[in-house]
């Protein structure tokens, strides 16, 4: 990029190319922190190859292929129109089809669309599995909604958005905001607009396309991950104490996975504060958080009322002493403050269950202790994999058991684990894991951009 020479520090290289990027995208500071993460691994790769920085690769994965923003007018139950505005933010489809979930919830604006849909280009190439990056939604919010409101807002969704997406196209799936109910209204909207019946959207019911381990694959990918991370070290994820944050899909079942592997998670949180569970959370109150969370859709305070343990309210869980910790919830939860706090409790490595659910200034704590942190490009990609895995049983029409796809999620995610370490091993053994993610999700998009030409 212009401005950029070989002489400079790497520091100076990444700063000039941020302050291009922030000219070019004011006030999207969501958006320029996930570029910064990335940037700061893969701006003084560039100068090594000189390959890339010929045809200005990284700059061009900075300005979306297309951005579509609509309307979207819906009637409530007392009979008001009410307007909302949606969004689909293709990112880059030079390995495959957009592939990136859809989001309802308030905060949502054009900088967090960007950095999801920036992110999951990199995150859908270390899968290894043919898909391009995407992310939409709207600032709509499902809490307080009635069933006919929600599926009123998804039908009035999809009447735009489905000209631009299709299996071969864009492939969305759901995220926060958008499970299993808003994608099944999405998806027989899509198929009465479209008149056709393909796979044009993943997260689907079991009955009409769904795969197995769907809901399970985030949660259960980010603690194989951090077994992997463990594994490689010499250390085993038995026996270690966990502190989870949010209480989602991601965080439920990446405490499942915990207890199944030994581990013991002490830890749940919602919006409004925190459970702290000190004897651990077992398989017997797990399950009666999914029910509290998946059927009631109540407020994890009730667990602690339920079992008699501690609750805090408006807080975050990183305070807590752990070995592990797994941020499941939404993107900046552990701050600078939250990570020196981690640390001075003995945890030894974070892997990111949600999207970019660390601060640049904690990610720098984390690197600067040199504890064991995967980025949540890698370690959330278990999800997407298993999105993946769905459109390919869709294309062949079969769907695999539970225990093959868990076979094949296991072995996504130890492929991403390993190409880590390829690109982010350091001389004295320490192994970088953000800069391994980050180079090598890079490497195989930019390699696929330049053999296309200028486009």
């Amino acid at each position: 990029m212009k401005g950029i020479t070989a002489n400079m520090s790497k520091a100076e290289i990444v700063e000039t190319f941020m302050n291009w990027l922030r000219q070019r995208n004011p006030g999207e500071q969501e958006f320029h922190q996930a570029v910064y993460e990335v940037g700061i691994n893969v701006l003084p790769f560039l100068l090594k190859h000189p390959e890339y920085t010929e045809t200005n690769i990284f700059a061009r994965l900075t300005e979306p292929d297309r951005i579509i923003v609509f309307r979207v007018a819906w009637q409530d139950d007392d009979g008001n129109i009410q307007v909302n505005r949606g969004y689909r933010v293709q990112h880059c489809n030079a390995i495959g089809p957009y592939k990136g979930g859809i989001r309802f919830h308030p905060s949502v604006n054009l900088s967090i669309l960007k950095f999801l849909a920036f992110e999951q280009t990199f995150k859908n190439s270390l899968t290894g599995l043919p898909m391009g990056g995407g992310k939409g939604g709207a600032d709509f919010d499902p809490k307080g909604k009635s069933d006919a409101e929600i599926m009123r807002f998804c039908q009035s969704f999809m009447t735009e958005l489905y000209r631009h997406i299709g299996p071969y196209t864009d492939v969305p799936a759901g995220d926060i905001g958008v499970g299993a109910r808003e994608v099944s209204y999405l998806f027989g909207q899509y198929k009465r607009l479209a008149n056709q019946f393909t796979g044009v959207l993943t997260g689907k019911g079991l009955a009409f396309g769904g795969s197995e381990i769907r809901v399970e694959a985030t949660g259960y990918g980010c603690v194989y991950m951090m077994e992997d991370m463990l594994k490689h070290r010499g250390d085993a994820i038995e026996g270690k104490t966990a502190v989870v944050s949010g209480s989602g899909n991601v965080a439920l079942y990446a405490a499942e996975k915990l207890i199944e592997l030994g581990a013991k998670p002490v830890t749940l949180s919602d919006s409004s504060g925190f459970v702290f569970d000190p004897a651990g959370i077992d398989s017997e109150k797990l399950a009666w958080a999914k029910a509290l969370k998946e059927v009631r859709r109540g407020r994890i305070a009730e667990y602690a009322e339920e079992f008699k343990v501690e609750y805090h309210q408006g807080k975050r869980p990183w305070n807590v002493p752990c070995q592990i910790a797994l941020p499941c919830a939404t993107q900046n939860e552990i701050e600078h403050a939250d990570a020196e706090a981690l640390l001075s409790n003995g945890c030894l490595g974070v892997a990111e269950g949600a999207n970019m659910p660390s601060t640049q200034d904690a990610i720098d704590a984390f690197q600067a202790a040199r504890i064991l942190f995967a980025p949540s490009k890698a370690a959330n990609a278990g999800g997407v994999a298993v999105s993946g895995l769905e459109m390919t049983q869709n294309s062949m029409r079969l769907s695999w058991s539970r225990d093959e796809l868990n076979r094949h999620l296991r072995e996504i995610m130890l492929d991403i684990h390993n190409r880590c370490v390829e690109h982010g091993s350091e001389r004295d053994g320490f192994v970088n894991y953000l800069k391994g993610a980050n180079i090598a999700g890079f490497i195989k998009v930019a390699d696929a951009m330049r053999a296309y030409g200028v486009m």
